[in-house]
């Protein structure tokens, strides 16, 4: 017998009401160590055009490229898709990003979003430590069918 669990973890980042999402300006397929460069890159690259600071623009380098490490770590043969949008509300800007992989997905989404949670030996602080960087934050997982997570992060 086989279950099926789905789960998410945080609400849908959608931004302040009145928001609007550009088009994605970038996706990187995920497939191995040298893609990580070119995701920090279209972070960056990104938040520098949505007007982000230095801080800002760090936090959601730095979580992004957690979220893409993990694709390949724990998904099937460590694929997977990451895409990088801006996105405006009113008068501020942003940076929306989405990493899927089509992995086995996480049985229990409360385990892995606490802290000190390893499945790996790792320090576990991965996806908690992703959460708290950025301003908004949002997982989904179903066994069998992977993993998506979407960050956000707004300029002040």
């Amino acid at each position: 017998m086989t279950a099926t669990v789905e789960a998410s973890y945080g609400g849908t980042p959608s931004g302040p009401p009145g928001s609007a999402v550009l088009a994605p300006v970038a996706a990187v397929t995920i497939d191995g160590e040298a893609d990580l460069l070119r995701v920090r890159s279209a972070l960056r690259t990104e938040a520098q055009a949505a007007g982000l600071g230095l801080t800002a623009t760090t936090k959601l380098v730095t979580a992004g490229s957690e979220l893409a490490r993990n694709i390949l770590r724990y998904a099937d043969r460590g694929h997977g898709v990451v895409t990088v949008q801006q996105v405006t509300a009113g008068h501020r800007s942003g940076v929306r990003a989405q990493f899927t992989d089509y992995g086995p997905g996480i049985a229990d989404l409360d385990e892995v979003m606490r802290d000190g949670f390893s499945s790996c030996g790792s320090l576990g602080i991965g996806l908690p430590g992703s959460r708290r960087l950025v301003d908004e934050f949002m997982i989904e997982s179903a066994a069998g069918r992977g993993t998506t997570v979407i960050i956000a992060q707004w300029d002040r």
